[in-house]
């Protein structure tokens, strides 16, 4: 079976189970990122954990990058490129940040009172790893082609920006 990047919704009742859950998919071959959603019984949404396969990268590397560049102008230059490249760096991986910050937003609208749901982006070869642990744990698991939920988050950015530039007009006018 060919690879697919898929995004996957698993729902669980018992929030100890969507914790177990979630240790297990980070180990599994081709997890991009995952995060676990909860909403309490008074309908706030949480996100107590979070992960993203190599965070920190473009941070580290844009900074080593930049200090080596600025070895050309010595000691000076080179404290002043490993800055200025993990500041570019860190401002990239804030902004991927936000993004996934904002889709979670998206999802979590169908989140009933006092359920979890496990966010998964991930490539797969097969079904099968993500399928038994969802049916290990107890949860319900939606399978989505990722182009296709990155397409509703970019929808969902563009109605909320119109929204907020309507309000700026209006309190303009």
């Amino acid at each position: 079976m060919p690879e697919s990047h898929s995004m996957l919704f698993v729902t669980f009742d018992d929030p100890a189970a969507v914790r177990a859950a979630y240790d297990e998919v980070r180990e599994l071959h081709g997890v991009r990122q995952a995060a676990v959603l909860e909403r309490s019984a008074e309908g706030i949404l949480d996100v107590p954990e979070s992960w993203v396969h190599g965070a920190g990268t473009p941070t580290v590397v844009s900074g080593l990058l930049g200090g080596l560049v600025g070895l050309l102008g010595g000691p000076v230059g080179f404290f002043l490129g490993w800055t200025a490249g993990t500041v570019l760096g860190g401002a990239t991986e804030f902004k991927r940040f936000q993004d996934a910050a904002e889709g979670l937003t998206v999802f979590s609208s169908g989140l009933a009172e006092g359920q979890s749901m496990l966010i998964v982006d991930l490539r797969e070869e097969s079904p099968g790893p993500v399928d038994a642990i969802a049916g290990r744990h107890g949860g319900r698991l939606v399978r989505r082609p990722a182009e296709e939920v990155e397409a509703e988050v970019r929808a969902a950015q563009r109605t909320a920006e119109d929204e907020v530039r309507k309000e700026q007009e209006d309190a303009e006018g």
